[in-house]
């Protein structure tokens, strides 16, 4: 009965100083809102980007030629061509967690059709490649494994390439002049939209690696090979035996360092995080300034109001109010004025963030312990600041309280 006896005194203190009250919660509303919509906005971005790592299909692991050792450069990732296709043969062949290896080089060529020509990028992959990223087609059929062995003239294309070289007509069936060799369209692949690095990965022509080698870019070896796991659970394991098959077939001895480098979705996937991560801390950090000026505000307002309420103090404790019962007023009133600040900024914030995502087309994202932990934060922010000035309260002097003019 005495906390709601306090707590109607605190509401009631409160309501005789509205605008004053609504301009001190007005510093939490701010910041927790600032903080909201920081969160949600660096949130949005993070999910985001997972969604485009999850895109590379399940339980994959990339092997770039190459790699920069301590001790000197020897080339960036996929700089040289360390990797070769026996490398991607021996380790479907030798490595029992491996379900789908697809041999892989990249190029970026003009591609004529007719009186059209567009500039895509060009795979060279293996066929397990769209089983390895999960990418079916809307028509026609991937090439197979007799087309590689044959280093067949066929390619499958990806929607943006489709469109600017044909419109709307199907691709199926047409030929296109890659560096002048003719490839007929075999499939047309579903559009996955933007990648990790914001290219657009339906502006593709995917050929059989081998045809890549001999037809049109003359190499020898790979620039990366894409392999894919049987189970998440074994992706470290099967990392560690990549490695060591890869070492043992280069002949690298102990001490050396590799000339490759091999990465797992989940190293791909926080490396591509982690300035996002940043981002969302540092924007969060920012907004919580805000924060802490409101608190100086509550702080400064309940000061105030101890000074202004100084005889009603006087009279509480002569007629028995003890100085637990005063600090626990106060306290409640500096606990009450945050947490509805608190409670409507995290309303603004979710508003806010709503308006960025329609208006601007960014992704937000505002995780529900997020906004708990707001609200938390700003009750906490009124305990903090409204501490000192209740105490102050409940160790008024009575006899000097009531003298107070």
């Amino acid at each position: 009965m005495r906390i709601l006896v306090t707590i109607k005194t605190a509401l009631r203190a409160l309501r005789r100083n509205k605008m004053r009250s609504v301009l001190t919660a007005l510093g939490i509303i701010i910041g927790v809102g600032a903080v909201i919509t920081m969160v949600g906005i660096g949130n949005g971005a993070k999910a985001q980007i997972e969604a485009q790592i999850a895109s590379l299909g399940q339980n994959v692991i990339l092997i770039f030629s190459g790699s920069i050792t301590r001790t000197g450069v020897h080339s960036g990732h996929g700089g040289a061509g360390t990797l070769t296709v026996e490398d991607a043969e021996a380790m479907r062949r030798e490595i029992p967690g491996v379900t789908a290896v697809s041999p892989e080089l990249r190029s970026a060529a003009q591609v004529a059709a007719g009186n059209q020509n567009w500039l895509p990028q060009i795979l060279g992959e293996g066929p397990d490649y769209f089983d390895i990223r999960q990418w079916p087609l809307v028509d026609g059929a991937p090439f197979t494994e007799l087309d590689v062995r044959g280093a067949n003239k066929v390619a499958v294309i990806g929607k943006t390439t489709a469109q600017q070289l044909f419109g709307d007509e199907s691709p199926i069936g047409q030929v296109v002049r890659i560096k002048n060799v003719p490839f007929t369209i075999v499939g047309l692949l579903s559009s996955k939209g933007l990648s990790v690095m914001g290219s657009d990965q339906d502006d593709v022509v995917i050929v059989p690696y081998t045809s890549a080698m001999k037809r049109i870019l003359g190499a020898t070896t790979l620039r990366s090979i894409m392999v894919q796991a049987a189970d998440a659970r074994q992706l470290p394991v099967v990392q560690q035996q990549l490695t060591e098959l890869l070492r043992q077939r280069h002949r690298i001895q102990p001490g050396r360092d590799d000339d490759f480098t091999v990465r797992g979705q989940q190293d791909i996937a926080e490396m591509a995080t982690a300035q996002s991560k940043t981002m969302t801390i540092l924007l969060g950090a920012i907004a919580s300034v805000s924060l802490i000026v409101g608190g100086i505000g509550i702080m400064n307002i309940m000061l105030v109001s101890v000074t202004e309420r100084t005889r009603e103090i006087g009279i509480r404790m002569a007629v028995g109010a003890h100085g637990r019962d005063i600090l626990l007023q106060f306290l409640t009133e500096a606990i009450t004025l945050s947490s509805i600040g608190g409670v409507i900024g995290i309303a603004t914030g979710i508003g806010a963030s709503k308006i960025i995502s329609v208006s601007l087309g960014w992704p937000t994202l505002i995780p529900v312990v997020w906004v708990a932990g707001a609200f938390l934060f700003s009750a906490a922010v009124g305990i903090f600041f409204g501490f000192y000035p209740a105490r102050k309260a409940s160790k008024l002097d009575p006899i000097d309280a009531l003298r107070y003019e």
